[in-house]
């Protein structure tokens, strides 16, 4: 069979690289693509927006694409599923009214009170003069977070009144768009972060290996917040235990809740939690697609075939799935960005060093790049997501690094530190 995958980033990559191993996989096309996924054997790009609905629907039916797997959030906020499903096509994501979980945190909170589902207590607010008067009372550190969609940066852990302020004011000031017309504040929540991805046919949840994210630019979790950069995977502070009552605590609840409000959920489920000091679970947001880069290092330790699990999901037959079949190890990706990212960064770069990196045994998911005149270019705030795999954290981490430094273009910058918790165990 052929897939379809709506999406440009290092996840999208990920996710074209894993399908077209699986034995049923004829070729992946790509919507729109990147330069690495226009080198991968098999597959191919074509160039149209993710939010061309009609023209991904008339591109799959016309060249009998059937399985059409959406990698970002923002075309299913916008109804991509619905759409392509209202022309018979198979969807690996949710709704619309499913993806509120992620495109909506203040949904998302709700959701979780009705639930019982542990998170941080908050309050929302749609105006700045309600919301500073709020934060004028309140304890520091705080969370201050754009209601909608941001692409991972609506976020602000403020540990000032000032700094409060000045993230309410960007949110209301129409800086993040319709995403910043409400704005959840909540309680800032101390532990570590994990991420526990499941994928579901609405009815069933199967687990991934649980990752942990690098959120912030800085080494040592210090800076604004990215998209992340680097993950590793699976990460030793989620136990088995600690999964068992993640499913049965916050994901089972949570597809619960989204079935009593009559939605027919397929695809990811992913919840972000924080792991706090007693070792208990609470989540710090939901979402609706496969985390980047967190998939970057899930999918590599992956030995189930990555489309027989999609069409479990999408055909409602999850439950009868056999167990998923992972690889022994681990695995550790190290995000190479641009020079100004998160903020505005620079383009068109030559990249250099490609071919080097991935002789050395690792792999190289390209997220922000295009092929120019036979050259790999930068393209993007994240440009390249550098894995290694290895039988022990140490050796993964080591692979990965040692790939990196193979890589080059001008303003390259990746944090040193990737796994520092894993490394300091």
């Amino acid at each position: 069979m052929k897939a379809l995958v709506v999406g440009s980033g290092g996840r999208e990559h990920a996710l074209a690289w894993k399908l077209l191993q699986s034995p049923k996989v004829s070729e992946v096309v790509c919507i729109p693509g990147n330069g690495g996924t226009a080198a991968l054997p098999r597959c191919r790009n074509v160039g149209m927006g993710v939010n061309d609905f009609e023209g991904i629907a008339r591109f799959a039916l016309v060249n009998n694409f059937p399985l059409v797997v959406v990698g970002p959030e923002q075309p299913l906020a916008d109804g991509i599923a619905d759409f392509l499903q209202q022309q018979g096509l198979k969807v690996f994501g949710p709704t619309q009214t499913g993806a509120q979980i992620e495109a909506s945190k203040a949904w998302s909170k709700a959701l979780m009170a009705q639930a019982g589902i542990p998170t941080a207590q908050s309050e929302v607010f749609t105006n700045a003069a309600s919301a500073l008067a709020f934060v004028q009372h309140q304890g520091f550190p705080i969370v201050v977070k754009v209601d909608g969609l941001a692409a991972g940066k609506g976020v602000t852990v403020a540990h000032s009144l000032d700094e409060a302020t000045a993230a309410i004011e960007a949110a209301f000031s129409g800086k993040f768009g319709a995403a910043g017309e409400r704005v959840v504040i909540e309680e800032f929540l101390i532990g570590q972060e994990a991420s526990v991805l499941a994928v579901t046919d609405g009815q069933t949840l199967r687990l991934l290996l649980p990752a942990q994210d690098h959120k912030t630019i800085g080494e040592g979790d210090t800076g604004p917040n990215t998209g992340g950069m680097g993950a590793y995977a699976p990460t030793p502070i989620v136990t088995p235990d600690l999964m068992e009552r993640v499913q049965r605590e916050i994901l089972e609840p949570a597809l619960q809740a989204v079935k009593d409000q009559g939605i027919d959920y397929r695809g990811v489920l992913y919840a972000g939690l924080m792991i706090t000091p007693e070792g208990d679970p609470k989540v710090v947001e939901f979402n609706c697609r496969f985390g980047d880069p967190e998939i970057q290092a899930i999918l590599p330790l992956l030995e189930t075939p990555l489309a027989d699990l999609m069409l479990a999901c999408v055909e409602g037959r999850l439950e009868s799935f056999p167990p998923l079949e992972w690889k022994p190890g681990a695995a550790a990706c190290v995000v190479a960005a641009a020079e100004g990212y998160p903020d505005t960064h620079r383009k068109g770069m030559a990249i250099s060093g490609l071919d080097a990196a991935e002789e050395t045994g690792a792999l190289v998911f390209h997220a922000g790049t295009r092929k120019l005149k036979g050259e790999t270019i930068a393209d993007g705030g994240r440009v390249l997501g550098i894995t290694g795999v290895g039988d022990s954290f140490e050796g993964a981490i080591a692979n990965a690094y040692a790939a990196a430094a193979c890589i080059s273009y001008d303003g390259m910058y990746y944090r040193r530190d990737i796994g520092h918790r894993v490394k300091a165990r």
